[in-house]
């Protein structure tokens, strides 16, 4: 195979934030343009809890996309300690839903509204499983007497073998895994289990946050770990294990809340996301398992068919890093390490 241009399948991204409103506007073309499908997360101001609201929702962003790119949001609910699991089996029967979202209250952006208490989740998560809908979880704990970059294996122990072993059937997903721990987890892993890596992981570990100075726009959550780390998941991601697939977790802020005395947690990687994968890939020398990664693997666990339109990835003279993305409530800045500026990614007309 080329290691300079690949055709593939129209991917989906697995999990994203497209926000609301005009921040929504401005950043869902990058993603309609690339993505055939993707994971929606809930998370908004007030976050998305019930089917109506989810509803809604997928209507705000249908009217955002656009035309002619054959974009489909998927819904999630965002579960809290008193999600009505009537409501959501009904929700996911109706087609509004196709997963819920498991935030431990207080992890991540938006997630104080989450769930204190996983066992508070049980009867939710016995109709899950009866009716085959995805449970997606945000990963960490939130102790404040655990270091914030144990949080991920802390809450494996914790928390996810837990739920492995009381729902065998439930399908779940570990979403944004970020350490060797999480990839030992998934590949042993007893029932439906699976999880998404992004591009930002694969490219940086935590010294992109501390390099000459406290650099914002690396820091996420989960935030990046060692390197040891970052190997891992490359290796998990191009290894062809279908437990594995793509996710990007891009999540926009503006440039005056990242770069703040509290900064804000969060990636913003679409329009270079498929370049970031590409790079990641072609240097592990099996470009060829990036169709499996990008366009199979989260199809055949979600249940959903194949995507029949392509794309091409190709190199290219590499270029300047993009300019930050101008929206109504200020500059974003776009994820761009130098080394993935060299892939171009276009969309291919269906064949006849």
């Amino acid at each position: 195979m080329s290691t300079d241009s690949l055709i593939l399948r129209r991917p989906d991204d697995w999990h994203i934030h497209l926000r609301d409103d005009a921040m929504l506007a401005a950043v869902l073309p990058a993603t309609a343009e690339v993505f055939a499908r993707a994971i929606v997360m809930p998370n908004l101001k007030p976050p998305v809890t019930t089917t109506a609201q989810a509803a809604a929702y997928r209507e705000r962003i249908l009217r955002q996309t656009p035309s002619g790119s054959g974009f489909v949001p998927l819904m999630t609910c965002y579960l809290t300690d008193n999600t009505d699991p009537d409501d959501l089996a009904a929700g996911h029967a109706e087609g509004v839903f196709t997963a819920a979202k498991l935030y431990p209250a207080g992890a991540t952006t938006n997630s104080d509204a989450g769930v204190t208490d996983v066992r508070r989740l049980h009867g939710v998560l016995e109709r899950m499983q009866a009716i085959g809908m995805p449970l997606l979880v945000h990963g960490e704990v939130v102790d404040h007497d655990v270091d914030v970059f144990d949080r991920e294996a802390v809450f494996i122990d914790r928390t996810l073998r837990g739920l492995r072993r009381d729902f065998p059937a439930l399908k779940v997903v570990f979403e944004h895994i970020t350490t060797a721990e999480g990839v030992a987890f998934v590949r042993s892993a007893e029932g439906p289990t699976a999880a998404t890596i992004t591009p930002h992981h694969l490219l940086i570990n935590r010294n992109a946050m501390f390099e000459r100075g406290i650099r914002p726009h690396a820091y996420c959550l989960p935030v990046a770990k060692r390197e040891r780390h970052r190997l891992a998941l490359c290796g998990a991601a191009t290894s062809g294990n279908p437990r594995f697939f793509l996710g990007t977790d891009s999540a926009p802020h503006p440039r005056h809340l990242k770069e703040h005395d509290c900064g804000c947690a969060g990636v913003y990687n679409a329009p270079t996301a498929m370049a970031c994968y590409a790079e990641i890939f072609a240097e592990a020398g099996c470009l060829e398992r990036l169709e499996g990664f990008a366009s199979e693997y989260g199809p055949a666990f979600y249940g959903l068919p194949l995507n029949a339109d392509r794309i091409r990835l190709f190199r290219k003279e590499p270029e300047a890093a993009p300019t930050d993305l101008v929206t109504p409530d200020g500059e974003v800045r776009v994820f761009a390490p130098p080394r993935i500026l060299g892939w171009g990614v276009e969309r291919l007309a269906p064949a006849a």
